[in-house]
């Protein structure tokens, strides 16, 4: 069952068919950093971002530190690792209210 999710098993049968490539479709495998690493690894291209792409996007708050240092416009927020609630507050104050708080 869920045959299609075993990583394994897709490259073993990629490999026995002498597929050169693998396009995963959409959803599942096509956003695990894992298989598009192990397609790379078994010289079978992954059609589709490179595993650090994959890795980056599952990412909420590296995805947007990406766009900001593309020059892509964002949202005005905090990303930064000081959670402290003062210093939240101070933030809040600066960005604007209302406020929208969201786990990264």
């Amino acid at each position: 069952t869920s045959s299609y999710l075993r990583k394994d098993k897709v490259i073993e049968i990629a490999k026995a068919a002498g597929a050169q490539a693998i396009h995963p479709g959409y959803g599942f495998l096509s956003e695990n950093a894992e298989f598009a690493e192990l397609c790379a690894q078994n010289g079978i291209q992954f059609i589709g971002p490179p595993a650090s792409a994959i890795t980056s996007m599952g990412s909420k708050s590296e995805s947007k530190n990406i766009m900001i240092a593309a020059r892509v416009p964002v949202i005005p927020g905090y990303q930064g690792e000081d959670q402290d609630p003062a210093f939240l507050a101070e933030q809040a104050d600066l960005i604007g209210y209302p406020v929208l708080i969201k786990a990264a």
